[in-house]
């Protein structure tokens, strides 16, 4: 794979939501020339603990006018909606594109295990978190994030992260996923991605 400057990205995040309130939340893709412009803006709804956010996820790429020019997705942890979680192998074999989970703190997965127990299917879902492969750390800025990916090398990956960590330790795409997602459902985005 050919890493160019203006390479497209897609970022999704989700937004915030009150659990005992609300049934599904908003999940947002950004979509970007590298980390510099904007093109196209996607969203869709999951389930808040469900199961749907893999072929919700998968829809939503492959029914964008943007899914021919796309060559990276960009996940806001494995995880969206609470405990929805994303088959990161079979969203990438959906869509047919790398895709790379990035997370700020590595995952304490003795709190995510007793917090799961209080959902349904909670072992099809760990299962999910453990398929997803090993996490890595990456440094870029003098900074550690750590990923989760599959359909693209290692190497690339970092390549992708630098380009795309200008404004942030996290890849642009993904933080304005943040900021527009977090914006549509409270009025005025807060928090970090």
């Amino acid at each position: 794979m050919l890493i160019k400057k203006e390479i497209r990205i897609l970022g999704i995040d989700d937004a915030p939501f009150e659990k005992d309130k609300s049934k599904d939340v908003l999940v947002v893709g950004t979509i970007f020339r590298g980390s510099s412009w904007l093109d196209g803006l996607i969203s869709t709804k999951i389930e808040i603990d469900g199961n749907d956010a893999t072929e919700k996820i998968a829809d939503m790429i492959n029914n964008t006018k943007h899914k021919e020019q796309l060559r990276i997705v960009f996940l806001d942890g494995i995880a969206f909606g609470g405990f929805n979680v994303v088959d990161i192998k079979l969203l990438s074999k959906k869509v047919k594109l790398p895709v790379i989970t990035v997370m700020r703190n590595y995952p304490d997965f003795e709190k995510i295990e007793k917090a799961l127990k209080n959902v349904s299917d909670y072992e099809d879902k760990i299962k999910l978190m453990k398929k997803a492969g090993e996490i890595h750390e990456v440094t870029v800025n003098d900074k550690k994030l750590f990923v989760q990916f599959t359909g693209i090398k290692f190497d690339k990956l970092v390549e992708i992260l630098k380009l795309t960590c200008t404004h942030a330790i996290i890849p642009e795409p993904l933080r304005v996923a943040h900021i527009i997602a977090s914006g549509i459902v409270t009025g005025e985005s807060k928090g970090r991605a």
